[in-house]
């Protein structure tokens, strides 16, 4: 399968893309007006009541739960608590996503060994994630009152500082007092009053308004713990339900490979063979009454012998090469390059042959990138570059072709990232307009 990536060539990159163009002020002066700052702080002031409501929740549910328990039915209830605890969880993480910014996976699957209810309450109990849902809504509430008390605390005075020459006539208009008071000892006192007093007011407010939304960063900076720790799927998991998408792509690679199998033997060599066949019934049945024309028959049944042959060899080769079996990946490498439509200079530099799975697929990765190097990149030249770092098996194809290749470019370029990643590989594109196009590939050893 060759991959598309010419469908990404000759590609121009838009001016004015997000990120090109950033404000002149130094981030200190623009965080108090910054959505982010803002998204915080929305986080942190909807994070008591929602936290509240979790808490009661949980804390009553599992009281009642647990005081049942002596009954048969605390351990449905306990069930609907933790089930329940998942959905505050994805609340939580979707307002963690859209207020915090937070790249969170989504919830770990149940896994049920039996269906039914009694499947599903074994699931829940069994699942770490659904108690440490349930941990956080008890958990979340006392650092839910901290934050929003100092928050709140913090914005207030500082705004309320950073205005009070705005508003500091209300207190002679409305009160027996020329300023607003800050000290007093029951018979002398400190109120700000005069414009010296105003200004060092306003600057200290100023002060405190640009300093307030790093603090309020720093308690949403608990917050991502919090979530990441408690909210968050398990590596394991995570990595579980990775290894479960690898092998759905290798299955699904596997099955198509099949089926272009067989459909090139179906339309390829079967066909010929079949038309074989049917000469030589002919030139046997021409045989008694015609020998020359039988010979001729003959004879153009062996060139098809030859041709059969040929395509089972080349069909052969497409499904695991005898070089490379026999020879390592120089010697396979090297019979691959001779069939590219440019000169390709090949360089393999491998202490030890790697395991023959990723040795295949090494193989076909650079013959896949090479039919990219014919039939699209326009290059007058190309290169193989393979090699061991550590525990991975590195390879390499550059082109001074037109450039523009992309990984989302067209569809065979993300199958072979796919197929990569199926085996915790990794598949890079370097590929900038004009050219050069580098695509290097990386590959556990695994010996």
């Amino acid at each position: 399968m060759a991959t598309e990536y010419g469908q990404g060539y000759g590609r121009q990159h838009r001016p004015g893309s997000a990120g090109s163009g950033r404000g002149t002020l130094p981030m200190g002066l623009r965080a108090p007006v910054a959505g982010r700052t803002w998204r915080e702080f929305g986080y942190v002031l909807l994070g008591l009541p929602i936290s509240v409501i979790m808490f009661a929740f949980a804390v009553t549910m599992v009281s009642l739960g647990a005081g049942l328990l002596i009954t048969f039915l605390g351990v449905p209830v306990l069930a609907a608590t933790l089930s329940a605890a998942r959905g505050f969880a994805a609340l939580e993480r979707g307002r963690a996503r859209a207020l915090l910014g937070m790249d969170i996976g989504h919830a770990e699957p149940l896994r049920m060994a039996r269906p039914g209810l009694m499947g599903w309450i074994g699931a829940l109990f069994k699942s770490g994630s659904s108690w440490r849902n349930l941990l956080y809504m008890v958990v979340h509430l006392p650092w839910a009152v901290f934050a929003f008390t100092v928050a709140v605390t913090f914005w207030t005075l500082a705004l309320g500082l950073l205005s009070y020459p705005l508003w500091h006539w209300v207190f002679p208009r409305y009160t027996d007092q020329e300023g607003m008071q800050i000290l007093s000892d029951g018979e002398n006192s400190i109120v700000i009053d005069n414009a010296f007093e105003l200004t060092m007011t306003a600057l200290a407010g100023l002060v405190l308004t640009l300093a307030t939304p790093w603090v309020v960063r720093g308690l949403t900076m608990v917050d991502r713990l919090l979530v990441f720790a408690l909210l968050s799927p398990s590596l394991l998991a995570s990595r579980v339900v990775e290894l479960e998408a690898d092998r759905g792509v290798v299955v699904d690679t596997a099955a198509a490979d099949l089926r272009r199998i067989e459909r090139d033997l179906h339309d390829g060599a079967q066909a010929r063979l079949v038309n074989l066949a049917m000469d030589l019934g002919l030139a046997k049945e021409k045989l008694a009454e015609d020998p020359q024309e039988a010979a001729r028959m003959v004879n153009e049944a062996h060139g098809e012998v030859k041709t059969a042959l040929q395509e089972l060899r080349d069909l052969a080769r497409g499904i695991h090469p005898a070089v490379l079996t026999d020879r390592g990946l120089d010697a396979a490498l090297s019979s691959v390059a001779t069939r590219c439509t440019v000169p390709v200079r090949v360089e393999v530099d491998l202490p030890a042959r790697p395991a023959p799975a990723i040795e295949g697929i090494a193989y076909f990765t650079v013959s896949e990138l090479l039919q990219n190097v014919s039939k699209h990149s326009r290059a007058t030249r190309a290169s193989i570059d393979v090699w061991r770092s550590e525990n991975r098996l590195l390879l390499q194809v550059t082109d001074n072709g037109i450039g523009g290749a992309t990984l989302d470019g067209g569809t065979g370029m993300a199958g072979l990232a796919e197929r990569l990643g199926a085996v915790d590989g990794v598949l890079v594109v370097d590929s900038p307009i004009a050219g050069p196009t580098r695509v290097t590939a990386e590959l556990p050893w695994r010996t």
